[in-house]
């Protein structure tokens, strides 16, 4: 296929690239100036997908490493990198927020432009990394040496493939591919065909060693690419392993679609509020729509908290015999958090079977009998069991129960969601949020979850 006419819509033109280019340089060179003027002993170095050239269009958010020699105390590490990104920040008016990874560092937006300004320690291979983010550098030096010219446009058309078929991105929230996975995938398999080709016929496991390094036994994640640079690392870790299914499953779907085009593009779909729910009523489900509202905490915490709470809450009321059809949750990431549960089944009869122990076990079944009374228990298979009134009939009522402080820890919930679901907590219809135009997404997504990976 030519994508000549794709490239020209998803890669920066000259201008463009120039143009951030030569703020980056701005910044860079401000940066550098000042470590020599005040004697801090830093090297400025321009990372990530902008200085590799692989860089999507409208996606060039610019990251600034600020490498300290190895033997550099921690704290004045800290004190500094912070001191000297605030300190580009006010000299390029811009406006800063403060984040953390392995230790604080800056985003900043100046004249348009997101700029992290991340400090760390100056490493010359994985063995001696002291923070996660010390191998950055390394990345990026490694993807230079390695990646052809002509290879760069197949970096961004398979980044711009994952994006529109829901596959790209490491962050929590998407649980896809990273960029710098992309484009050790495209050193590896050479093209963006070749590798969904290959990934067409990736087992779970399916590993990647490009440097040799021998350490694929250690890893046990569905698709493990060990770091050419640090051989104890696997770059898919943050993979989820349904991520890599879609991503397999769109590649087998473009290799045989006479619209190949189409994938690179948003889909096209219709999201009227009142098709929304008629669909929803068409299913026939019982649906709970629970808001409540968040903590301000960082986005790479919030998610995993907002996952984990759902599917504790899913397990819950399985295990209490309602059958929840299909579970997710939604955020604006500023207030509002949603979780809506799909249910084959909401309300159960008033009684259930206790199971107790096995008919075998002579002590337990003579307890059981006791406790129970010897009237009201019975044999099921080889289990003595007796029937008694569920506690709860409805699963909103076992909800509202859970949802208590006395009560919350019947669920493994996010620690920092905790309070605020206890006090906040309130059940909506399902289309109360839709004045949220990516809650209709996210609504039209949990109906059609797989029209991300076929045009």
């Amino acid at each position: 296929m030519d994508y000549k006419a794709i490239l020209e819509d998803i890669k920066p033109t000259v201008e463009e690239t120039e143009e951030f280019n030569k703020f980056s340089k701005r910044l860079i060179d401000f940066l550098d100036a000042t470590c020599r003027k005040e004697g801090i002993n830093a090297k400025i170095a321009l990372v990530g997908s902008v200085a590799k050239n692989t860089a999507l269009k409208g996606k060039s958010d610019i990251d600034i490493f600020m490498a300290f020699p190895l033997d550099t105390d921690k704290k004045y590490l800290k004190e500094k990198g912070l001191y000297l990104a605030y300190k580009c920040n006010d000299e390029f008016n811009g406006e800063a927020s403060e984040h953390f990874a392995s230790h604080p560092y800056v985003t900043s937006i100046i004249e348009g432009y997101e700029v992290d300004i991340v400090p760390c320690y100056e490493i010359s291979d994985g063995s001696q990394l002291k923070s996660a983010v010390d191998r950055t550098i390394l990345h990026t030096r490694y993807v230079k040496a390695n990646l052809g010219s002509d290879q760069e446009d197949e970096v961004l058309l398979l980044k711009k493939f994952m994006a529109m078929t829901g596959t790209y991105g490491s962050e929590f929230k998407v649980g896809g591919f990273a960029g710098y996975l992309c484009e050790l995938l495209i050193i590896h398999y050479g093209t963006f065909e070749e590798t969904l080709k290959a990934a067409t016929k990736w087992n779970y496991g399916h590993c990647i060693d490009l440097e040799n390094h021998g350490t694929a036994g250690s890893f046990k994640d569905p698709l493990v690419v060990i770091d050419p640079t640090d051989g104890n690392r696997n770059v898919g870790a943050a993979l989820r392993l349904d991520k890599m299914g879609e991503f397999i499953q769109s590649s087998r779907n473009y290799l045989s679609s006479n619209n190949k085009k189409d994938y690179f593009y948003p889909l096209k779909r219709s999201l009227d509020k009142d098709d929304i729910i008629g669909e929803f009523e068409k299913r026939g489900s019982d649906l709970i729509t629970i808001r409540f509202d968040i903590p301000e905490i960082p986005l790479d915490t919030l998610h995993p908290q907002l996952r984990k709470t759902t599917e504790a809450l899913e397990r819950k009321l399985n295990d209490e015999e309602f059958n929840v059809f299909k579970a997710d949750y939604w955020s604006d990431e500023i207030s509002n958090a949603v979780i809506l549960l799909e249910m084959a089944s909401s309300t159960l009869n008033n009684v259930k079977i206790n199971i107790g122990p096995k008919v075998f076990i002579n002590q337990a079944c003579n307890n059981f009998s006791k406790k129970y009374g010897h009237e009201n228990c019975y044999v099921k298979g080889d289990y003595l069991v007796h029937t008694q009134k569920r506690e709860f009939n409805r699963a909103r009522d076992l909800i509202e129960h859970i949802f208590t402080r006395e009560h919350i820890g019947l669920i493994k919930v996010g620690k920092n969601l905790k309070k605020n679901i206890v006090d906040t907590h309130e059940f909506l219809a399902i289309d109360d949020l839709a004045d949220f135009s990516d809650y209709l997404e996210f609504l039209d997504d949990f109906l059609n979850p797989g029209q991300h990976l076929v045009r």
